[in-house]
């Protein structure tokens, strides 16, 4: 099959889905346009900032939420069971599951003070609840945290041309942040001055690649002498130490990432985190846009298999497919995004359906593009003279998921980038990888000061802040731990986990809207799909972990505790909501 026909498929199908059933979802939450919402009330200069506008939003929120999931879910998924059952699960996932999932936290947390998901289960459900799914969200943050930092160390170790621009889009972003906030300099005009500067600082990586290999091979001598007085000789001897002891790349690059995502997640948001991923979001844009224009002109036919088996290396197509497709479809982490960061920014609450729902579609978009760059874009079987960096099984025997996605879409947009494809679609890739890994930061702030101040206070008392530095430290020292061991082997856990996140947060915006007497069936329906998906699938990876990796097989067991004992007391709460009513 021609796969121009597979995407103008899926595009239209998500598109229709937002205008039609996102207006279904927005009703059935009775959004008020005019109501007053948290960025306002509770204005701090910190976390509740009113953004410029909805479009500057919608790029923190979407860049925070399409890190590496919709690009890399669906390469794996593709490669196991077959193009057709993912490309249909995003589609159906999507519209039905995921955006509505996005959309609903997002409206809980802004008819809650802009509170995360579990604090808001506290004044739904129970305090218990509260405690019980801040501790599973702050367990799967961790989880986030460590996959996120590790790919993202793994591709500026495999991919030295992306450094740069990784790390130059930091003093760009505060640029931009001053000039929309302190300066209130016009948005088209500070826009223009980021973006300018982002292409510029991918176009000088391309040039200057930054290798801690080859770093350590300079003299020493030169560097040392030169660190006092020049902060970048200084940066690149502490680097080079780093991995004199560590013995890899990825390994310093995740520390440093690390303390990056520890720095922007207690700076004020709308100085740094809102306009780097605001910035960044056109990085995607443009690389959506070209992939679309690269399809038009290759026209490539679907090299792999629409169906290869039900049954596959990563296990049965039901439930695996489901929670490693992950954020293409549906992602709880997204509900942390929406009632974390996002809730706390949106000025005007006519915006919401484009930002809960849009995003989630759009990340649909983009999920669809990444499947047929692999499966139309790179070969199935290896021929006479095909490289096997073109060959998508090869590289998926290697884990080479990020390098496949770069070298399809390479493939495709090779008429309009030539050499330069594969660098733009990786260095596009670990841009939202680093958005993801500071918002994830944040919010395990958020989640972590919750915690604490759940367990410190009496009932009844009035809240005190937790201190946000100290909060951040708990979130990541373990990630450190985890992304510096076997990361890898996270990455299933983190799946089921995160598509568990989805249904809890589900769980709770069904609970409330059968207390309020609304059409609680739009968000029951997904709610159970994806309980019994999820605890499938994780009691498939526990049985699998069992007794090798006995620690990811004990996160997995914990996971399904804390689940049971939440599900538990949503029962208690609709009963008692039934009860009242009789």
């Amino acid at each position: 099959m021609n796969s121009l026909v597979v995407m103008i498929f899926g595009v239209t199908c998500l598109g229709a889905g937002y205008f039609f059933y996102g207006r279904i979802i927005e009703k059935v939450w009775a959004v008020d346009p005019d109501r007053k919402t948290p960025a306002h009330e509770f204005t701090d200069g910190v976390d509740y900032v009113p953004a410029r506008h909805w479009t500057v939003l919608f790029g923190h929120h979407f860049a925070s939420i399409a890190g590496a999931g919709p690009i890399i879910g669906p390469v794996i998924a593709a490669a196991m069971w077959g193009w057709l059952p993912a490309l249909l699960w995003i589609i159906i996932g999507s519209i039905f599951v995921g955006a509505v999932h996005d959309f609903s936290a997002l409206i809980l947390s802004l008819r809650h003070q802009g509170r995360s998901i579990g604090d808001v289960a506290e004044s739904v459900i129970g305090y218990r609840t509260k405690m019980l799914l801040c501790s599973f969200l702050w367990l799967t943050l961790v989880l986030v945290i460590a996959v996120f930092a590790a790919v993202a160390g793994n591709t500026l170790a495999s991919k030295p041309q992306v450094v740069i621009p990784t790390f130059g889009l930091i003093p760009v972003a505060y640029l931009v942040g001053l000039m929309l906030y302190r300066w209130k300099l016009n948005q088209i005009a500070a826009t223009l001055i980021g973006v300018s500067c982002l292409f510029a600082l991918i176009y000088w990586g391309y040039h200057v690649p930054v290798d801690i290999k080859q770093l350590g091979q300079l003299s020493q001598s030169v560097l040392i002498n030169t660190a006092g007085q020049n902060v970048g000789a200084w940066i690149i001897v502490r680097l080079v130490y780093c991995y004199n002891i560590l013995g890899q790349a990825a390994g310093v690059w995740t520390i440093v990432l690390l303390i990056y995502a520890y720095i922007a997640s207690v700076m004020p948001v709308n100085i740094l985190l809102q306009p780097r991923d605001y910035i960044a979001t056109f990085v995607l844009y443009f690389g959506l846009l070209f992939g679309f224009l690269g399809l038009l002109i290759t026209r490539p036919l679907m090299n792999a298999p629409a169906f290869i088996s039900y049954q596959a290396k990563g296990g049965p197509l039901w439930p695996m497919m489901f929670v490693i497709v992950a954020c293409g479809a549906v992602s709880g982490f997204h509900s942390l995004i929406a009632a974390g960061t996002t809730s706390k920014q949106l000025a005007l609450k006519k915006d919401a359906k484009k930002i809960g729902y849009g995003a989630m579609i759009l990340e649909g978009v983009l999920a669809l593009l990444a499947m047929i760059c692999v499966t139309a874009g790179l070969y199935w079987v290896k021929t006479e003279g095909v490289a096997d960096n073109l060959v998508y099984p090869l590289l998926m025997k290697k884990n080479n998921w990020i390098l496949a996605f770069g070298e399809g879409y390479g493939q495709i947009t090779k008429p309009l980038f030539g050499v330069f494809g594969t660098l733009i679609a990786i260095t596009t890739l670990k841009t939202f990888v680093m958005t993801t890994l500071d918002s994830a930061t944040r919010i395990g702030r958020y989640v972590t000061e919750e915690l604490l101040d759940g367990l410190v206070r009496q009932k009844d008392t009035e809240r005190k802040p937790a201190n946000r530095y100290l909060a951040t430290v708990f979130i990541i020292v373990p990630a450190m731990f985890l992304a510096l061991g076997a990361w890898k082997n996270i990455w299933p856990v983190f799946g089921a986990a995160n598509q568990l996140v989805a249904a809890l947060a589900l769980l709770v915006a069904t609970v409330w809207l059968k207390r309020k007497g609304k059409k609680y069936w739009y968000t029951a329906v997904p709610t159970i799909l994806m309980f019994i998906t999820t605890i499938a699938a994780l009691l498939y990876k526990i049985k699998e972990f069992w007794p090798a990796r006995k620690m990811l097989a004990l996160v997995g067991v914990i996971l399904l505790g804390l689940a049971f004992l939440v599900i538990k007391d949503a029962i208690a709460a609709m009963r008692r909501t039934i009860e009242l009513k009789k």
